[in-house]
């Protein structure tokens, strides 16, 4: 749901879209009646809007006055203790309203520093919190916390004659990030999103990324010879707190780098720990600068793998190397046969390994062992090694998947906290961006995961997952004409991670008797055929009305589809994520889902850890009485 419902009469429909476009300036979500679903009764959804909006912004106006739709919105604001009023027109306002605070916007033309939007903007702020996701802090280029370092350390420039040699100094500002976020006690903002302002957009980097300072520099690099400058400067003021040049050969890069966040650290009064690299040949730190992912496209996977490959044949004692290379491989297991997966599988935790005994914190090597191992149903094991990424300190790429993992556990609302945290640091992120609308739209905010996946598809074509992530959102909200659409897209493109997920959309999309019966069909042809049956199809079957044929599903096949090899969280595995989500309860609603849970190993966790599922105290009966009953059936053999 949005931030602000705008209420207002239609005449003055050309004032409420400027008052709504300077409002989304600021990062509000907001609602207004054009965005209207054709397929939705008027009063629900403008119920439904009212509801669920922090603050209600009344645009009175003398056909406002006389509009029963606009005081009856109003008078639903003020019960509700989210009203803010302003007037365009000077015209009395009705009782009790006149009662009440009124900004006086008459004759406004978009001026953001006017007295009577400046009370608007106030009154907002306040009815929508100072959260991390505050629009006035958005505006006015300012940390999510008064007195926050948050630091953006943008790409330096390039002051080589040779192009190819961005990549290098792109790697000179990524190593920095790294050393700073896992010694400094500060945030520092993403690699993804600090690194798309270059050249003039850099001004702007500050203000959109919401950091109180920025790390800013250039490389130039001739022969064996390099000349790093840096420097430090305080955003709001734009005062350069420290600055520094650095002429060093090639192999001393490391030194340069681990010198440079200690002057930034102490700049900022922080304390900086330096954690050693050892140093290596830069040809060796080429190749490991070129693997950086970026798209996370299969082909790119495949680079980075063997570049990394090469690099640690060449400097085996570089465990960064083996850690990106873990991490990277644990990745591109999602794109290759389930008989390639079962090989790679000891190479990942082999190579994570490697990192992890010199650096037993370094977040990308413990993401990339928990993404294929311990095995499907070790949930006790599994939750230990998440929280060791969890503590971990720095921004590594791995960290963005907390939330996606906490939700297999049953945590949602955990999970979608772990989300917005990663989110905040790396705001211009795709893949965080993807994660945090996932974790919305399994707490049931759908409404508000969708702007993200449309806002993912137009700016990243090429990427599939938030294409199948809104033919899902725009089903459950029943936007038939926006699933057509995205049936019509997903036809030309390979949306491998919801195969599955297609046919249940069409038979969800169109539930006719003969639909939902060629869906049961294949549902138990397939379990015939395999003698197994995993989660999505029993959460699909379940919520397309066929719970009984899913429970007796569970109870004469073996639990996960054949063949996959039995990651933790593999694409093709066991997402008992969907075991959890908001929009589908009918699994999870019968008293014989603790008996499932406890063949998936959850119950063993729940009861381990005391950390109960969020479903605990949502679901019609006992669930923790029920799940005591089944303590002790066994857990799947996934491995037989």
């Amino acid at each position: 749901m949005s931030d602000i419902f705008i209420s207002y009469a239609r005449s003055t429909a050309a004032q409420a879209e400027q008052i709504a476009g300077a409002l989304r300036g600021l990062g509000y979500d907001i609602w207004r009646d054009d965005e209207l679903p054709a397929h939705r009764a008027y009063a629900d959804v403008i119920q439904a809007q009212l509801q669920a909006a922090k603050a209600v912004l009344v645009i009175w106006s003398a056909d406002a006055v006389r509009s029963d739709w606009v005081r009856s919105e109003a008078d639903r604001a003020r019960t509700d203790h989210k009203l803010v009023q302003l007037s365009v027109d000077g015209s009395a306002l009705p009782m009790p309203f006149d009662q009440i605070q009124c900004a006086d916007l008459v004759g406004w033309t978009g001026d953001l520093q006017a007295a009577g939007w400046q009370t608007v903007v106030a009154s907002l702020a306040a009815l929508t919190g100072s959260g991390p996701d505050t629009p006035a802090q958005v505006a006015a280029g300012k940390p999510d916390q008064p007195g926050e370092v948050i630091l953006a350390v943008l790409p330096f420039d390039n002051l080589s004659t040779d192009p190819e040699m961005q990549f290098f100094s792109d790697g000179v500002s990524e190593e920095i990030i790294q050393r700073l976020s896992r010694g400094a006690k500060l945030k520092v903002i993403g690699r993804t999103s600090s690194f798309q302002f270059r050249g003039e957009s850099k001004t702007e980097a500050a203000r959109l990324l919401r950091c109180s300072h920025v790390l800013d520099g250039s490389v130039r690099r001739a022969g064996e010879r390099v000349r790093i400058n840096a420097h430090l400067i305080e955003a709001s003021s734009r005062t350069t707190l420290w600055s520094d040049r650095y002429d060093r050969g090639l192999e001393d890069t490391f030194a340069v780098q681990d010198d440079i966040s200690e002057k930034i650290a102490g700049a900022l009064d922080q304390t900086f720990s330096s954690f050693s690299t050892p140093a290596v040949d830069p040809t060796v730190y080429d190749l490991y600068l070129r693997a950086s992912l970026k798209s996370y496209a299969p082909d790119e996977l495949r680079t980075s793998v063997g570049l990394l490959e090469v690099a640690t044949q060449r400097a085996p004692q570089f465990w960064e190397a083996w850690a990106r290379l873990a991490y990277s491989r644990s990745w591109l297991r999602f794109y290759e046969p389930f008989a390639v997966r079962a090989a790679s599988a000891p190479l990942v935790v082999g190579e994570a390994n490697r990192a992890l005994s010199v650096d037993p914190q370094n977040a990308d090597a413990l993401a990339a062992k928990l993404f294929v191992f311990p095995p499907f149903g070790q949930f006790v094991a599994a939750g230990a090694a998440l929280e060791t990424l969890r503590q971990a300190p720095g921004v590594g790429d791995g960290k963005r998947f907390i939330g996606w993992f906490l939700r297999a556990f049953g945590h949602v609302e955990e999970s979608v906290a772990e989300d917005e945290r990663a989110y905040r640091t790396n705001r211009l992120d795709p893949l965080s961006a993807n994660m945090v609308a996932l974790g919305k739209m399994a707490a049931g905010r759908v409404e508000e995961a969708v702007p993200i996946f449309e806002d993912l598809i137009a700016k990243n074509p090429d990427m599939s997952f938030p294409v199948s992530s809104l033919l899902r959102a725009k089903a459950f909200l029943s936007d038939w004409n926006g699933v057509d659409g995205l049936l019509k897209l997903a036809a030309n493109r390979q949306l491998r991670e919801f195969e599955q997920g297609l046919p249940f959309i069409r038979a969800k999309r169109d539930p006719t008797v003969e639909n939902i019966g060629n869906w049961r069909s294949d549902f138990e042809t397939h379990v015939s055929e395999t003698g197994c049956v995993d989660v999505s199809r029993l959460v699909y079957a379940a919520h397309l009305g066929l719970v009984e044929e899913a429970y007796r599903a569970i109870e004469g096949a073996r639990l996960g589809p054949a063949g996959t090899g039995g990651d933790m969280m593999g694409p093709d595995g066991y997402r008992t994520s969907l075991l959890f989500q908001a929009g589908m309860p009918e699994l999870r609603n019968d008293r014989r889902f603790p008996r499932l849970c406890a063949r998936l190993g959850l119950v063993e966790y729940w009861d381990a850890t005391g950390k109960w599922p969020d479903c605990a105290d949502e679901v019609p009966y006992d669930f923790k009485t029920e799940c005591a009953k089944v303590r002790d059936i066994p857990k799947e053999d996934f491995f037989s």
